[in-house]
């Protein structure tokens, strides 16, 4: 009979995502751990909410709520206005947003 415990943790060990999301990098090399900022906006921009819910799971609503305000440096439009419906917070919370408010338009 298999060690219930040590499937519990290989659950925990890393988020039930697919592949498709990682396609640049060895899917069985990826530190769940430490690469937490890359794979919450790789889930952000192409996740589907499916995909949302378990990286929530896996990381934490608070945890996915203040890398997304602190730590991440870039998402497009459209994935920052769903990360604001998403979770109930301004635009103007979010340090991608504002450095992309601060970015020099167009001269012309």
């Amino acid at each position: 009979m298999p060690d219930r415990k040590a499937n519990d943790k290989k659950n925990i060990a890393k988020p039930n995502l697919p592949k498709r999301l990682f396609w640049d990098t060895p899917f069985d090399t990826i530190d769940w751990k430490k690469a937490y900022r890359t794979i919450i906006e790789r889930v952000v921009e192409r996740g589907t909410p499916d995909e949302w819910k378990e990286m929530i799971r896996f990381y934490g609503e608070q945890r996915v709520i203040d890398v997304l305000k602190n730590e991440v440096p870039y998402l497009p439009k459209y994935a920052i206005e769903e990360v604001c419906t998403y979770f109930h917070i301004e635009k103007g919370d979010l340090s991608c947003y504002i450095r992309s408010q601060s970015g020099k338009g167009h001269w012309i």
